[in-house]
C-alpha cells in the first residue's frame, strides 16, 4: 500500500461560476449578472491585447458599494474591482494553490492557459472537491 497522496491538479476541481463583464459595466448592471448567471464571481475582460483581466466578488460590492452608501447605478465595475488578477496554471497541484491564497490574502483566482480563462478556483473547491478525492 502506497502513502503518496493523490495528486490532485486545479484543473480537477474548478468551476465555471463565473461571469465575463466589461469594466463600464455599472455595478446595478453587474448584481443582475450575478443573479441570472448564478456567478459567484465576475472576471472582466481586457480591453486591448496589452491590458489584463480584472476580478470582482460579491464582497468588493459590499465593502466599497453597500458600506459606502454608494449608488449602485453610479458606480463601474473598474472602480471597484482588483486588477491585475493573481492567477493559477490548471496544472497547479491544490495544495500549492491553497498556499498561494494564503500568501496573497486569495480566495478566489480564475484559472488561465495561455492567456484565456479557463474557470475559475476557490478555498471552496480545493477543500471539498480537493481532498474528497
Amino acid at each position: 500500500m502506497s502513502s503518496e497522496r493523490k495528486i490532485v491538479r486545479v484543473q480537477d476541481v474548478m468551476t465555471q461560476d463565473y461571469a465575463m463583464v466589461d469594466g463600464l459595466t455599472t455595478i446595478r448592471e453587474t448584481l443582475e449578472i450575478f443573479k441570472a448567471r448564478k456567478a459567484s464571481v465576475l472576471i472582466i475582460n481586457k480591453r486591448h491585447d496589452n491590458d489584463e483581466y480584472g476580478i470582482l466578488l460579491m464582497s468588493d460590492i459590499a465593502k466599497t458599494v453597500v458600506a459606502q452608501n454608494r449608488a449602485p447605478e453610479r458606480v463601474n465595475v473598474y472602480e471597484v474591482m482588483a486588477k491585475p488578477v493573481v492567477a493559477v496554471d490548471p496544472q497547479m497541484d491544490v495544495k500549492y494553490c491553497a498556499r498561494l491564497f494564503e500568501n496573497f490574502g486569495l480566495s478566489t483566482a480564475p484559472v488561465i492557459q495561455d492567456g484565456a480563462i479557463l474557470g475559475v478556483v476557490s478555498y471552496n473547491d480545493i477543500v471539498l472537491e480537493g481532498l474528497l478525492v
